[in-house]
């Protein structure tokens, strides 16, 4: 059963008590009326299988070429790993850097600490270390850009049509996707429920 949390209102800053919220419900501010808090309803499932389809675009995302390019009878495709390797080469090692982790790294370590904290969650068991995992990917999710790193694609595929034939590959289509996973993942989860499983309440 869930417990009564306390939150502050986040327009007129009124420190409350939340009872519990029946599933599809929502709790709203006394003074100002505000929504304070909404019980998604199958958060847990929704967002594992959310999880899951990200896991699997993430791996064609980089298993397969990015785009190819056909210029005068010759053809060459690139994958997402030798995009960044690509720039590192070019002297832009801090760029380079940064796309790595925050289109890679990042999105792998969200979606990876998401399924090892949730699936246990969904039959009542803990994985070790499940609270610091759960709040370390809270802190990442600001890190991942991958929709900054798509436009820069779209761009560049723009500009590239003029010089060479441009075909889209199977990660380009994985890789956005996989932003459009990533952000339903997130709008899906419902924290609350993950710390009231832990027994913590909410933090």
């Amino acid at each position: 059963m869930e417990r009564p949390f306390l939150i502050a209102c986040h327009d007129c800053d009124l420190l409350q008590k939340i009872p519990p919220v029946p599933e599809g419900g929502q709790a709203r501010c006394p003074r100002c009326g505000a929504g304070l808090y909404s019980h998604k309803r199958n958060s847990l499932d929704r967002t594992i299988s959310l999880v899951v389809a990200g896991l699997i675009l993430f791996f064609l995302s980089n298993a397969f070429p990015l785009l190819e390019l056909k210029s005068q009878g010759l053809m060459q495709d690139t994958t997402l790993y030798q995009g960044v390797k690509a720039l590192y080469d070019q002297d832009m090692k801090g760029l380079s850097v940064l796309v790595f982790l925050t289109c890679i790294v990042v999105p792998f370590v969200q979606l990876s600490g998401l399924f090892y904290v949730l699936l246990p969650l969904k039959y009542n068991r803990l994985a070790p270390r499940t609270p610091a995992v759960f709040r370390f990917i809270r802190k990442l999710q600001p890190w991942s850009m991958m929709e900054v790193f798509m436009l820069g694609i779209l761009v560049s595929i723009v500009k590239l049509a003029k010089m060479a034939s441009i075909i889209p590959g199977i990660s380009l289509y994985s890789f956005g996707a996989l932003i459009i996973v990533l952000a339903w993942a997130a709008a899906t989860l419902d924290p609350h429920i993950v710390w009231e499983r832990l027994g913590g309440g909410r933090r």
